[in-house]
């Protein structure tokens, strides 16, 4: 039982170490930008300039390492992403122009969606089907946690100093390359049909609700800060829209990982109508409190969909081209993060959750009608 465990665990924890370069990244680089050019909106440039060669890279770097084996691949492309955040680290303390450094941040997102796709369609091969349910919760568990406590470290390693916490973020980073197991590829020899679009019409809606979904988020997210000071009260308050996120988050994992089951479409339907509400709630600006429980309600279904996303793609990816919908997945919600970016700076946070809330609905919409012509089968 041990040896069968052992390589899910080492799973786990590269999956979990895997995210702390963009977990922790905008703290780490907005103290990088502040050392070297006084401003410290540069480390929102370097983490920009990730998630943008992240959207770009993710299809065609895994399409360009297909013919590895799933664990050596994640082992190149997590190396390539450590030589640049290493470098970024270096020419940070020999003060080199920034330009520099936003293009290793470039270098470094670039391999991101496709490790990510090689990473989580290694799990298919880990865990039997009846247990990837429980895996892909305790995976959203961990990823949240990560997502929590990365930042606080970036912050408290920056104060001793900057450069100090990339070299961490990138050490950490990096440990999937060290720790991921290697799994024989079952169908390693089977001929390969004529290549093309993966995506039908059914991988399209899952892919949308996972930007409209990362939109929502992120929404919350970034415009925390502008959502404090939007009620009167001081940015640093901020924590009370993202520590109730992702709390619920985490709370969520952990529903879906004894839960252990794929969820029906009514349930995601439902879920889905949730998440609209919270990012309703969140838009209508009625107080404190509702723009609190709008969050809550956010997170709390959060990884549910996202667990069931992911294990709706496995069931309607061919086997030898998961690795490439898993980063499909993946640049969906950098897409969606992107696009909540964008709003929130070209419009007034009002508008820009207005617009997320209107997504979302879309996104719920669509899946429902969806079900209701598929007569609410369970995939």
């Amino acid at each position: 039982m041990t040896s069968t465990r052992a390589p899910l665990i080492r799973w786990f924890v590269s999956s979990a170490a895997f995210g702390v370069p963009q977990a922790a990244g905008p703290i780490a680089f907005a103290l990088v930008a502040l050392s070297l050019t006084g401003d410290a909106r540069g480390g929102a440039a370097m983490m920009l300039a990730m998630t943008l060669a992240q959207v770009i890279g993710a299809v065609p770097i895994v399409r360009l390492a297909r013919k590895l084996p799933l664990a050596t691949a994640v082992r190149l492309l997590v190396v390539i992403r450590t030589v640049a955040l290493v470098s970024v680290a270096l020419l940070a303390h020999h003060g080199a122009a920034f330009a520099w450094l936003v293009a290793l941040a470039a270098i470094a997102g670039s391999v991101n969606g496709a490790a990510f796709g090689q990473l989580r369609a290694l799990l298919t091969q880990l865990a039997p089907a009846s247990r990837l349910p429980r895996a892909l919760g305790i995976a959203a568990t961990l990823n949240e946690t990560v997502f929590v406590l990365a930042p606080v470290a970036a912050s408290g390693l920056g104060t001793i100093s900057p450069v100090f916490a990339v070299l961490a973020l990138a050490a950490i980073g990096a440990a999937p390359a060290l720790l991921v197991p290697h799994v024989a590829s079952p169908d390693s020899d089977e001929p390969r049909p004529a290549e093309g679009s993966v995506l039908n019409r059914s991988m399209a809606l899952w892919l949308l609700c996972a930007g409209a979904g990362g939109a929502t988020v992120a929404a919350i997210e970034i415009g925390a800060v502008s959502l404090a000071l939007n009620f009167g009260h001081e940015p640093a308050l901020a924590i009370l829209f993202t520590v109730p996120l992702c709390v619920a988050s985490v709370a969520g994992g952990i529903w879906v990982s004894v839960r252990n089951r794929m969820a029906s479409h009514a349930v995601v339907v439902a879920q889905l109508l949730v998440m609209t509400l919270g990012a309703t709630l969140a838009a209508a600006n009625i107080g404190v409190t509702a723009t609190i429980v709008g969050t809550v309600l956010i997170g709390a279904v959060l990884a549910p969909l996202a667990t069931h996303y992911s294990l709706a793609l496995d069931a309607l990816a061919p086997p030898h081209r998961r690795a490439e919908v898993f980063a499909l997945q993946r640049t969906a919600n950098s897409t969606g993060v992107i696009f909540a970016s964008a709003l929130l700076t070209a419009a007034s946070l009002s508008t820009a959750l207005i617009v997320v809330a209107g997504l979302m609905l879309t996104a719920t919409a669509a899946v429902a009608i969806a079900s209701t012509r598929r007569g609410g089968g369970s995939r």
